[in-house]
């Protein structure tokens, strides 16, 4: 297999371990496909010296990998499921190389960060290293449920938290993160003929039409610490313009700068009542990614990490960014975390989805200097 790319040498063994991932296409939630994947690479991770651990769920299979070194373990977190639905790979969006352009579903969200950390740990087998832990889970792409307690526990007694999600456009890596929230509103009202019994008819529709009123208020309220993102991304509900609707949902993307106005809203969604006698409210949360706002401890790794970047002559940057993911988790915990490890990019869950493969070498030797003078 011959691979152009431009003037990396040595890269090809690491570019055919990703088309292996790439080319074994794992959508959220087939648990078969995440199992053969986590198989793979749970087999690279062992032949690196990896201590193995698989955590299966409905949603497919998990991997906790510990590497003896010195101190308190580094973690490397990452995910194993991608956006895009079988098939995609055979017709929108196939494996392609060209001119130094790598272009396949999930080869950079995230299955080139996956490669970068194995590359790093073969450089350094023969080395003296910092203790590595790596959690690879299963269902980050919807917003990790089966997972979440497997990440807190393999990020307990670790020192700090290396992200390979994608970076900024421009390489910068991600300090901080907006918590995310995903949340449906259920209203049950009752139904009845729209003109010949209006009055025994509860129209759910209208109820949830005047919740929705009140949750832009509370959401756009000028004294929260910070602004909150609210977006109703779905609504449905009714029959027919003849009957009063018996029931009507949305479902609501939140997103958050930090932890107080965070929980503000949510308290404040969570305690709805309705305004219609006989009508109800439900909401459930449907998945939830708490507010990493960068701590001092977490500014102190990036500047650490940019001044080993320095040291092999690259400049590293950093700053927040919107986008949630399961460094959100880790940083709120109070470990030192930083994201956007990945090798550069775009097209991030878009038909565009690429690297720039000679940024895999970049990131590679960026993060072998990382885990042994950090």
């Amino acid at each position: 297999m011959n691979f152009s790319t431009g003037t990396v040498p040595g890269l090809e063994p690491d570019l055919v371990f990703l088309r292996e991932l790439v080319e074994l296409e794992t959508p959220s939630l087939d648990a078969e496909a995440s199992r053969r994947i986590a198989g793979i690479i749970a087999k690279r991770l062992e032949s690196l010296g990896g201590k193995i651990q698989s955590v299966a769920t409905d949603a497919g299979t998990s991997l906790v990998a510990d590497f003896e070194g010195v101190g308190d373990p580094i973690l490397l977190v990452g995910h194993t499921d991608t956006v895009w639905p079988t098939g995609t790979l055979a017709s929108e969006l196939p494996w392609s190389e060209r001119d130094g352009i790598i272009r396949g579903p999930g080869v950079y969200d995230m299955k080139s960060g996956i490669v970068v950390m194995c590359a790093a740990l073969r450089q350094l087998q023969q080395r003296s290293r910092n203790a590595v832990r790596i959690v690879l889970n299963c269902d980050e792409e919807i917003g990790s449920p089966s997972t979440r307690d497997m990440i807190k526990e393999a990020a307990s007694g670790c020192r700090a938290a290396i992200g390979f999600e994608s970076p900024h456009p421009d390489g910068a890596l991600k300090l901080g993160r907006r918590g995310s929230t995903r949340i449906v509103v259920r209203v049950q009202g009752r139904s009845a003929h729209a003109a010949l019994d209006p009055e025994n008819g509860i129209s759910a529709i209208d109820e949830l039409v005047d919740q929705l009123t009140d949750v832009r208020s509370f959401t756009s309220d000028p004294a929260l610490p910070s602004p909150v993102l609210s977006n109703v991304g779905v609504i449905s509900g009714g029959s027919r313009a003849n009957v009063v609707p018996e029931r009507a949902t949305a479902e609501i993307g939140l997103r958050f700068i930090e932890s107080e106005s965070e929980h503000a809203v949510l308290s404040r969604l969570q305690a709805l009542e309705p305004i219609r006698k006989g009508a109800t409210v439900e909401v459930e949360t449907l998945s939830s990614r708490p507010a990493w706002l960068a701590s001092e401890a977490d500014k102190a790794l990036a500047d650490a990490i940019s001044s080993v970047g320095a040291s092999i002559g690259q400049n590293v940057a950093h700053r927040p960014a919107a986008g949630a993911g399961d460094t959100n988790l880790i940083g709120s915990l109070g470990i030192p975390t930083i994201d956007g490890f990945g090798p550069l990019g775009g097209g991030a869950h878009a038909l565009d989805e690429h690297i720039v493969a000679s940024t895999m070498q970049e990131r590679i030797n960026l993060l072998t200097a990382v885990l042994t003078e950090l």
